[in-house]
């Protein structure tokens, strides 16, 4: 056979690149899509938005889900994030100061909490949060209680109220010792649902996942108790074309109707 020559070689070699750019090409695409740094209170919701937006658009979106903390810790870090929903506005208000968005942002939802009770447990969170919350204050005594679930109050905002609502109910200091933390309020809610804990305190979100009623009781948490958990969201200043779609689409009715289903309450329009 007669040795190939030094341009066939070359010819070959733009031929055979030319072919994996064209079968791989597809796949490094679908796998580039925008990055999305998500309160983890709306994992549940979020998902349920993006494979809308997806039938309707056939654009997609790349959720991360963590505390608000944590997320606005690594956008100032330099995470590669376009569009930022945060469970705290002031994560939000922080971004903007410093440069690093679009614009102000939205306020998209306010967030609510729930005291939850295992069926096994040793105080049942029913009726409304008075009789729970005096459950649990009795447990408590009796030195029944062995974990108790919040989110991490230093970054998550569901466990910065968690503790304000605690406090208000007079239950802080009692139960500091038993408290489990998890880093975000996804976490807190699977330590109390799997058993981890005996109870916990976490998102109204969470609540309503078919598990959670199987599992145990839960009752809400007056509004008053905590500093409103009002959640806003903004594009970051890499943020393209799809991450600014999908943060117009969060604020169709589509995806209104959505959270409200998921339990967050809409904030007034703007005037």
């Amino acid at each position: 056979m007669k040795p190939l020559g030094n341009a066939t070689r070359t010819r070959l070699r733009r031929v055979a690149l030319a072919l994996v750019c064209i079968l791989v090409g597809p796949i490094a695409l679908a796998r580039d899509l925008p990055n999305v740094a998500a309160a983890s209170d709306l994992k549940f919701a979020l998902d349920e938005i993006a494979a809308a937006f997806h039938d309707e658009t056939g654009l997609a979106v790349a959720p991360t889900f963590s505390s608000s903390g944590n997320l606005y810790r690594q956008i100032l870090q330099g995470a590669p994030f376009e569009l930022f929903l945060s469970a705290d506005e002031a994560f939000v208000d922080n971004l903007a100061r410093a440069g690093r968005t679009l614009d102000a942002g939205t306020l998209y939802a306010i967030g609510r909490l729930v005291l939850f009770s295992r069926k096994d447990g040793p105080f049942d969170a029913a009726g409304d949060f008075a009789a729970g919350s005096a459950a649990l204050a009795d447990a408590l005594a009796r030195g029944a209680i062995r974990n108790f679930a919040i989110a991490n109050p230093e970054h998550a905002p569901y466990g910065r109220a968690a503790r304000e609502a605690l406090q208000r109910a007079g239950l802080w200091d009692a139960i500091q010792g038993r408290l489990v933390i998890g880093e975000n309020v996804a976490q807190a809610a699977q330590f109390a649902i799997s058993g981890s804990a005996d109870g916990g305190i976490f998102a109204y979100s969470h609540a309503l996942a078919p598990e959670v009623a199987a599992r145990g009781n839960w009752v809400p948490v007056p509004e008053e108790f905590h500093a409103p958990l009002r959640q806003r969201m903004v594009r970051l200043k890499d943020a393209g074309p799809t991450a600014r779609a999908f943060y117009d689409y969060l604020q169709t009715e589509t995806a209104r109707a959505i959270l409200v289903r998921h339990g967050f309450t809409l904030p007034e329009p703007a005037p």
